[in-house]
C-alpha cells in the first residue's frame, strides 16, 4: 500500500498516469517549484484537451490561460485557496462548503473512511477533510482494489469508493468548482472542471464494478 498520507505525490504526467485520482492530488497540491513545472509544460494543455474529450466533458475545451512565472502561480494559489476574510475565495475544505456538518464532524466522517485501509492522516500536510486528503485516499483505494486477487474484497472496495465519492466529494467540490470559475483565475477551473468529469465518471463505474456488473 503506497504510503499516500505521509509522503507528497510524486510527479505525474497526465497522458502517462493510469491513476488520475494522483494527478488531481499532486496539481492541487500546495505550491512548489516542481508543480509549477509540470503545470507550465507546454504540452499541459494538449494533454488536457486529450484528457477533455476522454471524459466526454460537456462544452468546447476552454484555453487553460497560464501563469507568467512561478511567483504568480504561487500568489495566485495563496489567495484562492489559503488567504481571505472570512475565509479564501474558494478553500479546498469540504467543511467550508457543507455546513450541514460542524466541521469536526465532517473530518471525523472523512477520517473513519481513511480507517477502513488503515490510513491516518497527517497534521503537517492536509487536513482530513481537504482535497487532496481525499484524492490520495481514493488512490489507496483504487491501488488495493487493484492489487486484490479476491473478487468480493474488489465489490468491497468498489463500494467504498462509490460511497465516499457520494458522501464527500461529490457533494461539496460542484460548489467549490462554481466559485473558482466565478474567480477566472487560469488553469485551475479548468482543472477543476475535469476533476469534476472524472469523479462523476469514477463514480459510475464503482457503482456497476460494487454490483459486480463490468464498470471499465
Amino acid at each position: 500500500m503506497p504510503q499516500v498520507f505521509t509522503h507528497p505525490a510524486n510527479k505525474l504526467d497526465v497522458r502517462e498516469s493510469i491513476d488520475l485520482y494522483r494527478f488531481f492530488a499532486f496539481s492541487f497540491g500546495s505550491p512548489s517549484a516542481e508543480r509549477f513545472e509540470s503545470l507550465a509544460r507546454p504540452e499541459f494543455g494538449t494533454a488536457l484537451a486529450d484528457l477533455w474529450r476522454e471524459l466526454d466533458c460537456e462544452g468546447d475545451f476552454p484555453a487553460p490561460g497560464s501563469f507568467r512565472d512561478f511567483r504568480q502561480y504561487e500568489s495566485l494559489y495563496i489567495a484562492l485557496f489559503d488567504v481571505g476574510l472570512p475565509e479564501p475565495p474558494v478553500p479546498l475544505l469540504e467543511s467550508a462548503h457543507y455546513k450541514a456538518l460542524p466541521a469536526q464532524q465532517t473530518a471525523l466522517e472523512n477520517a473513519s473512511f481513511y480507517e477502513v485501509l488503515g490510513l491516518r492522516t497527517e497534521a503537517s500536510r492536509y487536513a482530513p477533510d481537504h482535497l487532496v486528503t481525499q484524492l490520495e485516499f481514493l488512490s489507496a483505494v483504487r491501488y488495493a482494489r487493484d492489487n486484490t486477487p479476491n473478487e468480493e474484497n474488489r465489490r468491497s472496495l468498489a463500494r467504498l469508493e462509490r460511497d465516499f465519492l457520494e458522501r464527500h466529494l461529490l457533494n461539496w467540490l460542484p460548489a467549490a468548482a462554481e466559485k473558482l470559475r466565478r474567480e477566472q483565475p487560469p488553469v485551475f477551473p479548468l482543472l477543476m472542471s475535469l476533476l469534476l468529469g472524472f469523479l462523476r465518471r469514477r463514480y459510475q463505474e464503482a457503482r456497476r464494478q460494487a454490483e459486480g456488473e463490468k464498470g471499465e
